[in-house]
């Protein structure tokens, strides 16, 4: 049982690995490739480069806010609204493909689905779903909780 969870430990240590470099990677994005990545913003949302901005900065701060275990999990909830906000954004890009012509079609398809399952692995790497629910001892299941 303990190798069990020690294994579960230790698998979700390297999604949150993962969750962690896609965020601080893919913030930096967000200032070298700025107007690349206000071209994927749908016409009807307002501020383009703004919102490419803004959306930075908050992937920058949840990729830093997961490295910590007193802000993580609200830093997980956190990654996981700004991964709604912008799925508008993605599915644009899936309808409209053939604005997008450097980008396989099969990508902007495949990157829905992946986006399904890279919200179940922040909120399961970051114990944002236990914050969600009302725990008080959102956190990796072999640290040390608090005393009741």
């Amino acid at each position: 049982m303990a190798l069990a969870r020690g294994k579960i430990a230790w698998l979700r240590r390297v999604i949150l690995g993962f969750v962690f470099l896609w965020f601080f990677l893919g913030s930096f994005a967000h200032f070298i490739f700025t107007h690349a990545e206000a071209g994927i913003i749908p016409e009807y949302f307002p501020l383009h480069v703004l919102a490419v901005y803004v959306s930075g900065i908050f992937e920058l701060l949840g990729a830093l806010g997961i490295l910590w275990q007193r802000t993580r999990a609200i830093a997980g909830i956190g990654l996981v609204l700004l991964t709604i906000a912008v799925t508008p954004a993605n599915v644009h890009m899936a309808l409209h493909w053939q604005n997008y012509p450097s980008v396989p079609v099969w990508l902007l398809n495949a990157r829905l689905v992946f986006q399904v399952f890279f919200l179940a692995a922040i909120s399961w790497s970051t114990s944002a779903w236990q914050l969600l629910q009302g725990s008080a001892t959102a956190g990796f299941s072999d640290e040390k909780k608090p005393p009741s």
